[in-house]
């Protein structure tokens, strides 16, 4: 594996690409040839990880670090290859030779082989450094970021912009627009942001290469090798070609080569002033569709008989037929903060389920960290974008029998009410009572209707309006996003200047939905019930307690399950307002406007 970036910025927040792109036959063999006398003389069974510095201009190079262990990046390097590093590793331990272990993905040879790979995989990190108010957005030798992602492609530019689009869902791949609809400072300084390390970095390129820079005056500022720059500039050169351009002029040869660079249907809807659905209807109309490949780790010297999957523009036939029409299970996306193992440990249960009731699964998630995208834990494994162009392009190859979108946290919630309204069957609850529950205005409405305390509220349209009713209620005050995980731009505005510096940061993340605003309680008891209904019927439930007061996020808060200072009245307003909000939620739900 290579990193994109050059040496000095940890390899857990670098952008890494496999196989290595930019060494030399001469320099990969010397290489391979020291590691194999290293883990000889040092005696190593099983996994190893290995560190080098190169010098680009040289055959000069230098070992960083040895780790005779599974190192971080080992749940990257099995599922890039399609080689299980800690399987493996345990059966060496075991005193198993390595011809005598099978090869998973032909299910005919020996592991005893160097994966040879014919396709590219990129891995980018993902930080949540916007958190930390004051935090330094650099990037260096300690690492910060708190998950990654893993694209694959059949060109370097195809699985870069898919990289990019799965680390959040506001990134619409390689682009100089910055994440969450954030704008650049009115100070900002573009070579600055080029030379500086940062975890927005890879936008200030794509800018500067919008804006004229050439490939060798951006390597010069950054040291990144000129193969991936030029990759890049390739990127920027086809977006400026069809921006200016009609959706109506598009031809179907325009659309293959922006689709095969990886271009989303939402980025060209953008460049040509047009919407995802009509450039989704126009490229079907054209037959351009993705290809579904296998991975292959014998790059096609072997017939492969794996069920590790993705898609990609640069082929000419499928690796596969479609006969399961299985249950689609999808995964969690990105380790971020307020997603983590616990929504992976969901999906693996959810899909082990389903496999122990007779269904076949298909899972879809892009976190090479997770059990879920071990392929032996589902029938078909789709690495794959989290997003509605790729969910409906796999249920429409698949003809899945249903989409569970509840146990992969926050990004598959929020595809609910999109992929419902074009036709997909999401099973358990109806899209239509999970935007009522994740709308904070309609949610804040009924429960009005049903009589059900809650503090004063109102949906948000301008800024006066918050300032008024902070006014009349009085700070503090609440400030509420919709469709938001872990509390993210959720903020208590202790006066009219936090207020404001508030409001915009919400209103940025729920850019489609009003804001609601609240007056906040203090000195409050915090109190959760969690619960599993059945056709709005509780059927089993767990109620628990924070010890901090209301206003520490449940994420960070210290919570004590069964409660033990909450009175009995207290636990009894509780749970039947759960259980009778839940019917009567099904109910009012169903007038929401679609």
């Amino acid at each position: 594996m290579e990193n994109f970036d050059p040496l000095g910025i940890h390899t857990g927040d670098s952008v890494v690409v496999a196989p290595s792109q930019t060494l030399s036959n001469e320099e990969y063999h010397m290489l391979r040839e020291t590691a194999i006398k290293t883990v000889r003389h040092m005696g190593i069974v099983g996994e190893c990880n290995i560190q080098y510095a190169l010098n680009p201009k040289s055959l000069e190079y230098c070992i960083i670090e040895i780790n005779a262990r599974l190192s971080r990046s080992s749940a990257l390097a099995s599922k890039a290859t399609g080689y299980p590093l800690a399987f493996i590793a345990a059966k060496l331990a075991l005193g198993i030779t390595l011809p005598e272990i099978r090869n998973a993905t032909t299910q005919t040879t020996s592991a005893c082989f160097e994966p040879s790979l014919d396709y590219i995989v990129t891995k980018i990190p993902r930080w949540d450094l916007d958190r930390f108010h004051g935090t330094s957005k650099q990037i260096g030798s300690s690492m910060k970021s708190v998950g990654e992602v893993m694209a694959i492609g059949r060109t370097f530019e195809e699985s870069m912009q898919k990289a990019l689009r799965m680390t959040h869902p506001s990134i619409d791949g390689f682009t100089h627009e910055l994440p969450i609809g954030k704008t650049y400072e009115r100070d900002f300084d573009l070579e600055a942001s080029v030379v500086m390390p940062t975890n927005t970095r890879i936008h200030a390129i794509a800018k500067a290469l919008y804006e004229g820079y050439s490939v060798e005056r951006i390597h010069d500022l950054t040291a990144i090798d000129c193969w991936f720059l030029h990759k890049l500039k390739r990127i920027v050169d086809l977006e400026k070609e069809v921006e200016n351009m009609d959706s109506k002029h598009l031809t179907s040869e325009n659309m293959q080569v922006m689709k095969e660079a990886g271009f989303s249907d939402r980025r060209l809807g953008s460049l040509l002033g047009s919407t995802e659905d009509d450039i989704r209807l126009q490229r079907i109309a054209m037959n351009i569709r993705p290809w579904v490949k296998q991975i292959d780790t014998m790059a096609a010297e072997y017939p492969a008989a794996t069920n590790y999957l993705y898609c990609s523009y640069n082929g000419m036939e499928h690796d596969l037929t479609f006969n399961d029409h299985g249950t689609m299970v999808l995964g969690c996306g990105p380790y971020h903060i307020g997603s983590s193992v616990e929504f992976d440990w969901c999906a693996v249960s959810c899909i082990r389920n389903l496999r122990q009731l007779g269904r076949k699964t298909v899972v879809v998630n892009h976190n090479p960290e997770t059990v879920s995208t071990d392929f032996d834990e589902c029938d078909r494994l789709y690495f794959e974008e989290l997003s509605l162009e790729r969910i409906l392009d796999i249920y429409q190859h698949e003809s899945c029998a249903g989409v569970v979108v509840s146990v992969g946290g926050q990004i598959p919630n929020n595809l609910a009410l999109p992929l419902y309204k074009r036709g997909v069957t999401i099973l358990g609850t109806s899209p239509l009572q999970i935007y009522a529950a994740e709308e904070r205005s309609i949610f804040s409405d009924i429960l009005d209707k049903l009589n059900i305390d809650q503090p004063k509220w109102k949906a948000l349209t301008s800024l006066d309006e918050a300032l008024e009713f902070a006014a009349s209620v009085g700070y503090p005050c609440l400030l509420r996003p919709s469709f938001v995980l872990s509390g993210s731009a959720m903020n208590v505005c202790h006066g009219p200047g936090e207020l404001k510096n508030f409001l915009g940061e919400a209103t940025r993340v729920s850019q489609d939905h009003p804001v609601v605003i609240s007056k906040f309680m203090e000195d409050a008891r915090e109190v959760e019930m969690d619960a599993v209904a059945h056709f709005g019927q509780v059927v089993a439930h767990a109620v628990s307690e924070h010890v901090e007061n209301a206003g520490v996020h449940s994420g960070d808060a210290t919570l004590i399950l069964p409660t033990q200072t909450i009175t009995a009245d207290a636990l009894d307003k509780v749970r039947p307002s759960d259980a009778g909000m839940l019917v009567r939620l099904q109910r009012l739900a169903l007038a929401v406007p679609q």
